[in-house]
């Protein structure tokens, strides 16, 4: 059974189709490499969609009990945005009339999960090649 954790960020003041283009760049990433999409991104939208997947992946490391998950070994599993509130305002239009000015919103969804078969990275194996680098590298950081 995989373990998977959710975000919903609700009534965000961007319409749903702007929010969409930012959040379909990141489906089915590492969240890795979704964090680096959406920080280097110049759309507005990527703020927000960026809050709600860091706040995704805080809640599935709060969820495991042994707390090692790793950020490289979480995968967003699903991100939608659905249709908020839309407010309704009124702009002056020539001869008296009046135009609609719709305001929209949208709620946003990301459900993270950590990736099957992954374990917490360990120390290498003694005798090995890796091993014997790390000793030389403590017992040289011991020796200064």
């Amino acid at each position: 059974m995989t373990m998977e954790a959710r975000a919903i960020n609700r009534y965000v003041g961007t319409s749903p189709r702007k929010m969409r283009l930012v959040i379909d760049l990141i489906r089915g990433k590492t969240v890795d490499e979704a964090l680096n999409i959406l920080h280097f991104s110049p759309k507005h939208a990527s703020k927000t969609a960026e809050k709600v997947l860091r706040s995704a992946v805080s809640n599935l490391q709060n969820k495991d009990d042994a707390g090692r998950l790793d950020v490289d070994q979480i995968v967003v599993k699903q991100a939608f945005v659905d249709g908020g509130m839309t407010m309704k305002r009124i702009s002056p239009a020539p001869m008296g009339r009046a135009y609609r000015i719709r305001k929209r919103s949208n709620h946003i969804t990301i459900v993270v999960s950590a990736i099957e078969g992954a374990k917490p990275k360990a120390a290498p194996k003694p005798g090995t090649k890796a091993s014997r680098k790390k000793e030389e590298k403590t017992e040289a950081a011991a020796t200064t």
